[in-house]
């Protein structure tokens, strides 16, 4: 009883965005999820027909009493086929085999991100505030802007191409 309270609080939507998590694996977590659920809605509508058959009422209403007593015979006498599940089992264990795997690998790439993730962030923590930044830790940063700049003034060139059709001409006059 405890699994079906369990697999009722997954959020499998969740776990298919937000663990990056490949089409097949999630190809082949809806299809468990699917036959799953179909079993458990067989399994629940079997529960709940009876598994009895009344033969006294049958041979109240039916007139040939020879077919009720010969279905009964029959019924006493059959015995269920045992199947040999163990190629279904070996399935479920490769299955599982391939689910863990990539529970694995799924497991690295997040705890791989994690880390750059936590190294942005403590990048960001250590970074100066951008109202402290100066144009020569501007220039530090990017020397490439500084080469960029100095070619202009060069060539003089006082505006940035490009400017005035993203931001538009502020000038008054």
């Amino acid at each position: 009883m405890a699994t079906k309270a369990t697999a009722a609080v997954v959020d499998f939507a969740r776990i298919y965005t937000s663990l990056g998590l490949g089409k097949e694996t999630i190809a082949s977590l809806q299809a468990f999820r699917k036959r799953n659920t179909e079993a458990q809605r067989l399994d629940a509508q079997y529960a709940s027909q009876p598994t009895t058959v009344d033969f006294a009422y049958y041979r109240s209403i039916l007139k040939n009493k020879a077919v009720i007593d010969e279905a009964e015979k029959i019924l006493r006498e059959f015995k269920p086929v045992s199947y040999d599940v163990g190629a279904h089992l070996k399935a479920i264990e490769t299955f599982e085999a391939k689910a863990v795997e990539k529970a694995k690998e799924t497991e690295q790439k997040i705890d791989l991100e994690l880390k750059e993730l936590q190294a942005t962030l403590a990048n960001i923590e250590d970074a100066r505030p951008f109202d402290q930044l100066t144009v020569e830790d501007v220039g530090k940063a990017h020397p490439r802007l500084i080469e960029v700049v100095e070619t202009m003034v060069k060539k003089g060139k006082w505006t940035v191409p490009g400017y005035k059709e993203k931001f538009g001409d502020l000038n008054l006059m």
